[in-house]
């Protein structure tokens, strides 16, 4: 499982809205006989794949799918038929699948005389690359990552404005990783006018990365003719106001599925106070400034009680910062 889950992580970002699955075939033996993942919308999907480079090893052999294989026709073939006629006899999945449409395959395979099993690694998997497709599938709304660097006394820039650069240069390259990956990268009027921000994700050698995500301004306030964000490096849209829900709300009719937050502390507390954050990202320098704007605005809180409280999942060093991951726990 841990094998199908590193084979997911090297496509995700690649099949939107399709989720990113892993899948590893083991022949009769119990050895490896094909690794696969989901390919672009429209190609194979993961068990297909595994099952192509395992050949005729398959056959009577175990898949191990980091998602529960689906039954639903589209633009190809459900994965359990490819199953069936490979002659497996034991399917392994880590999370069964939440989309009303391609759920259901383990009862398929069970009925077919497949020996079934799920929830191998489950929580490890969820956290992973099927995070954002999973809670997608599930609430019918993107998922969002709030980004933000910050001093260790949480400040996102200097009494001056200046902010470049807080985060390591370690720091910044996983940034601009991460954002190859996700479907669009939200921010607000207020911080492309003040920064004039190209929010494109670029390689290490400062080209620009293979897969560039959907940029996407929050506001009010025009965005000049000549500001970067509206250059022809990646696709851009406009979206009027400030409501997390509704800009959400139209994200999805888009088919967005993965949304990096990148905005300043005015929408950011606005994400955070209408309970649409659902990961936080901060990269903590070891600097202290003293003064300066906060990473995060207005989240609604007037006192402790009031508090969002967060479940603290993972952290890292990132160069000198430290790292951290976080998702809701309770207010």
């Amino acid at each position: 499982m841990l094998a199908a889950l590193s084979a997911s992580e090297r496509v995700r970002g690649t099949t939107s809205p399709n989720p990113p699955v892993g899948c590893v075939v083991l022949d009769a033996a119990g050895d490896v006989a094909g690794t696969g993942a989901t390919q672009p919308p429209g190609g194979p999907h993961a068990e297909v794949m595994a099952l192509r480079a395992a050949g005729e090893r398959a056959r009577g052999g175990t898949a191990v799918v980091t998602l529960e294989p689906c039954t639903h026709t589209g633009r190809t073939a459900p994965c359990t038929s490819a199953l069936l006629a490979a002659g497996v006899a034991r399917v392994v999945h880590a999370v069964s699948d939440p989309n009303p449409k391609a759920a259901g395959g383990a009862e398929v395979l069970r009925a077919a005389g497949i020996q079934v099993e799920s929830g191998l690694l489950g929580a490890q998997v969820e956290r992973g690359p099927l995070r954002a497709w999973l809670h997608f599938a599930r609430t019918g709304r993107p998922h969002v990552t709030w980004k933000y660097a910050a001093s260790l006394d949480g400040r996102s820039a200097a009494a001056d404005g200046s902010s470049k650069w807080i985060s390591s240069a370690t720091s910044r390259a996983e940034v601009h990783e991460l954002r190859g990956r996700v479907d669009a990268i939200l921010a607000g009027t207020g911080t492309v006018l003040a920064d004039d921000p190209r929010l494109t994700a670029r390689e290490p050698d400062g080209g620009p990365h293979p897969r560039q995500p959907l940029r996407v301004v929050v506001g009010d306030r025009p965005v000049p003719a000549g500001a970067r964000v509206l250059d022809d490096s990646a696709a851009t849209i406009t979206l009027p106001g400030g409501d997390p829900v509704a800009v959400l709300d139209e994200l999805a009719r888009r088919g967005v599925v993965d949304v990096l937050l990148e905005g300043g502390p005015t929408l950011a507390g606005a994400f955070v106070a209408a309970e649409r954050v659902d990961r936080v990202l901060a990269f903590l320098a070891p600097a202290l400034l003293g003064a300066g704007p906060a990473a995060l605005g207005d989240a609604g809180v007037a006192s402790v009680s009031q508090a969002w409280w967060w479940d603290i999942e993972e952290t890292t060093m990132s160069g000198p910062d430290v790292r951290v991951s976080a998702v809701p726990a309770r207010r």
